[in-house]
């Protein structure tokens, strides 16, 4: 690692955080078992980079970096606050005999975390809206204040959505995978339908006085051209195709 511009490197970090954000937090919700205390990592980790990073230079592999340091400090917080919580406890103990032989994610395994990040999220027993709203905050990175504006509905609406939906996985112990060949068409279904509802809601918006919302088909194709990287798949190349079509005539 080499010194660098301070300023540079804060650049730098802000990049990373747009770019790859999304990508630790799929891996740190594998690893530790919780989407709560995977944002509080994955935030934790980007403190540490902007502490460290400006003088000893960026990892050359940004991404474990940051995973790594996220989980390490999450069990180390973890550890401290047994003692007095019983159920975190319970989850370090789960997390020990889960993890004892975990290594550090390559960018295959990334990669795999992200599409079960998406299945989680779209995963058929939670509601439509919830769906919608967990698959923009966690697998898109809007925060909840943009989701609200975006759909204009209340905040405190959105907010409660986001945590039944977390509170409903980690209830029915809802499993974070990918789903089995045997059950892959349905469930694939259900993520294009949320991603083509999303894109829907964009460009023909259902309420308000816009009649388009450029930025939930924006988020839509995004996350249909991820997709499309993850699981190349016939029925995944021709949504993004569809609403690549609506949107060039929109253009228009």
């Amino acid at each position: 690692m080499n010194n660098h511009n301070p300023e540079d490197i804060h650049r730098q970090i802000d990049a990373i955080y747009r770019s790859e954000s999304r990508r630790v937090l799929a891996t740190l919700i594998r690893l530790l078992g919780s989407f709560d205390i995977a944002e509080d990592a994955l935030h934790e980790a980007f403190r540490v980079a902007l502490e460290k990073w400006p003088d000893e230079g960026i990892p050359g592999n940004p991404v474990a970096w940051l995973v790594s340091t996220g989980r390490f400090k999450a069990i180390d917080n973890l550890r401290r606050n047994a003692r007095f919580d019983a159920l975190e406890a319970d989850f370090l103990e789960r997390y020990d005999a889960e993890n004892a032989d975990s290594a550090e994610p390559d960018d295959h395994a990334v990669a795999d975390d992200r599409l079960r990040l998406i299945f989680t999220c779209c995963h058929p027993a939670l509601s439509r809206e919830a769906q919608l709203a967990l698959t923009l905050r966690e697998v898109c990175g809007l925060t909840t204040e943009e989701i609200a504006h975006a759909f204009l509905i209340s905040l405190t609406t959105i907010a409660q959505r986001i945590v039944r939906a977390k509170a409903k996985i980690r209830e029915a112990r809802i499993p974070y995978q990918v789903p089995e060949p045997d059950e892959l068409p349905e469930r694939l279904q259900t993520v294009l339908n949320v991603i083509y509802l999303l894109f829907n809601e964009g460009y023909a918006a259902s309420s308000g006085e816009q009649h388009t919302r450029a930025d939930l088909s924006g988020e839509a194709i995004r996350l249909g051209r991820l997709l499309k990287t993850l699981l190349p798949d016939p029925e995944v190349s021709g949504l993004l195709a569809l609403m690549l079509l609506h949107e060039s005539r929109r253009a228009a």
